[in-house]
């Protein structure tokens, strides 16, 4: 009786944890390409990347459907510079708009070496981006979402790291060939 408690115990724990996983998203935006491992509500499951607010060049970011052709939503990691810079738009780079604290958003910028508000962290065991050397904050995407004409937006900005789930918090980076 007790082996037969155990053993469902163990197979609702696993149900649980499978119901719970990430659903991942089914990337078609050309490499290079930084893009959210959970596709969360995107509604053509094309996932989630950092983009330009609007149409073409912004210098404010969001987060965006992963659009199939790329463009705007193509961004690299450097991880010498610790930049996160464009790919569409040459020599601009996500910036802090602010220091760094919780519910700061990015800008698009033009690149900085050694700039402060451009450096991002990526710890590729967790998938985080964290500014500059915080220990504590990471970047997110906002937990709603919004119609953007046929795709969908959310906000991109920073937040604690232990306050949000891993879901809105947890990026791929695919660089290119």
């Amino acid at each position: 009786m007790k082996i037969t408690a155990v053993i469902l115990s163990g197979v609702a724990l696993i149900w649980t944890t499978n119901a719970a996983l990430a659903e991942p998203a089914k990337i078609q935006t050309p490499s290079p390409v930084i893009y959210l491992a959970d596709n969360l509500d995107e509604q053509d499951k094309l996932g989630w990347c950092i983009d330009t607010q609007g149409r073409g060049f912004s210098e404010r970011l969001h987060a965006h459907s992963c659009k199939p052709f790329g463009g705007d939503v193509q961004f690299k990691y450097d991880a010498g510079d610790k930049q996160i810079q464009s790919v569409a738009f040459d020599g601009k780079c996500a910036e802090l708009l602010s220091a760094p604290k919780a519910g700061v958003k990015l800008g698009l910028l033009d690149c900085k070496n050694g700039s402060a508000a451009q450096q991002f962290s990526f710890d590729s065991a967790k998938g985080e981006f964290r500014p500059g050397q915080s220990t504590s904050l990471c970047l997110v995407v906002g937990a709603g979402s919004r119609s953007a004409g046929p795709y969908m937006s959310r906000d991109l900005a920073l937040a604690a790291c232990s306050a949000t789930d891993d879901k809105f918090k947890r990026w791929v980076i695919r660089p290119g060939t």
